[in-house]
């Protein structure tokens, strides 16, 4: 997988995190000087998952690692398993017939035949690639879990459970979602490119400029949701909370999102999501083609107040996009959201339609102090959720499992 082309070094975001945090991250790099690292997914975009390793690899090639990213293949069976997978380990009922398990390792077989997995270090990302740790030759193999698996369907967890066993080691992004395996495992929560065309800061002229593309005016306050047109983003409760907030404060909401390639119930959620809205000429729903990152820039900066009402969440980066953007976000009380928002201080957590519309009531009432929380929020970011902290874990692991014998890194 080529990521695009990124003219930035690791260099220019010293103005933003500090020559410490920089320092540090090329001397860790030293340690694994030469060694060949491979990331491989299911998506080359849409999710969170892909961002991420499109900002990272070029970030680790500038630290002078040999880093690779590779797309498993997959057709719609195969992606209906591995969907069905994914919501059962988010906690949906669900069978596990022979036929999905068949489905599902053949596939990764195929894969396997075709992918070059000699690695000094080999991340692999969340179910859909698990059982490529039988073709292991070498190296060191770690499972990155991104999603929500604290109430697993049991079935499915143990199908899944006999290969992640297998790796060096595992990471996932809270203590909460953290599985009794026999191999260590380290919480590494996701991060976002400051610097990426998405988080990027823009001029006045660039955000009306794509406004007026999606002929969206700001005469009213603006209510956003990013996400793809998933269930568990709960699009249909975000428009039930803006009818009720509507009754009492006149305003505009937009829903945007995406598709990923291997999510194959987009289409019908985004139906549904179109059902409810009907005619109402203030709901705007957005499907936006793959490299929309400036409009979604534009965006969130102009909204009033972000929202991401899941209800089931492995983390959210659009969460700490908003928060980036200096945005009050309210934020279903699920799962990595937890960790981003802190309730009161930089945004709101809440558990049902009538709570959501309250706080967005409550923020549209309050300016001040939803000018506050913003700045509060971008802070709480830039000290935790930056893509600079996560190279720095992600080196540590690989230094650690390298070197199992040694109780600590010394950088």
């Amino acid at each position: 997988m080529n990521p695009e082309t990124h003219e930035r070094s690791i260099a220019d975001y010293k103005p933003i995190v500090g020559e410490n945090v920089i320092d540090q991250l090329q001397r860790l790099a030293k340690k694994l000087n030469g060694a060949r690292v491979l990331h491989v997914n299911s998506t080359a975009k849409g999710g969170g998952v892909a961002e991420i390793l499109n900002w990272m690899i070029p970030m680790l090639h500038d630290l002078e690692i040999n880093a690779e990213w590779h797309v498993i293949k997959g057709d719609q069976p195969f992606f209906n398993v591995t969907k069905n997978f994914h919501n059962a380990l988010q906690g949906k009922e669900c069978l596990l017939p022979a036929e999905d398990e068949r489905i599902y390792l053949e596939h990764n077989e195929k894969n396997a035949a075709e992918l070059d997995l000699d690695a000094d270090h080999v991340f692999i990302h969340d179910p859909q690639p698990a059982s490529l740790i039988e073709h292991r030759t070498r190296g060191t193999w770690i499972w990155r879990c991104h999603i929500d698996i604290s109430q697993p369907c049991q079935s499915v967890w143990d199908f899944l459970k006999q290969y992640v066993n297998k790796y060096n080691a595992s990471i996932f992004s809270m203590p909460e979602f953290a599985q009794s395996l026999p191999i260590p495992q380290y919480l590494v929560p996701p991060s976002i490119d400051p610097l990426s065309e998405k988080n990027r800061e823009l001029a006045e002229e660039e955000i009306a400029k794509e406004l007026e593309k999606l002929e969206i005016t700001h005469e009213k306050p603006i209510l956003l949701q990013v996400s793809r047109f998933d269930r568990f983003k709960d699009p249909i409760g975000v428009i039930k909370a803006y009818k009720l907030v509507k009754k009492h404060k006149d305003c505009i909401l937009v829903l945007a999102g995406g598709e990923a390639t291997d999510d194959p119930e987009g289409p019908a959620v985004l139906q549904e999501v179109r059902n409810h809205a009907a005619e109402d000429p203030d709901i705007r729903i957005l499907s936006l083609p793959p490299l929309s990152d400036t409009r979604i820039n534009a965006l969130q900066r102009t909204a009033d107040i972000i929202i991401q009402k899941s209800v089931k969440e492995g983390f959210g980066l659009t969460v700490t996009e908003g928060l980036w953007k200096g945005k009050p976000v309210i934020g279903g009380e699920v799962g990595g959201i937890k960790m981003q928002i802190q309730n009161g201080i930089n945004g709101y957590l809440v558990n049902s339609v009538e709570g959501t519309a309250y706080r967005i009531r409550q923020l549209l009432h309050n300016p001040q102090m939803a000018a506050k929380m913003g700045t509060y929020a971008r802070e709480y970011v830039r000290h935790n959720f930056l893509l600079t902290r996560h190279i720095r874990d992600h080196l540590a692991i690989m230094i650690a499992t390298q070197h199992p014998q040694e109780t600590y890194i010394q950088v």
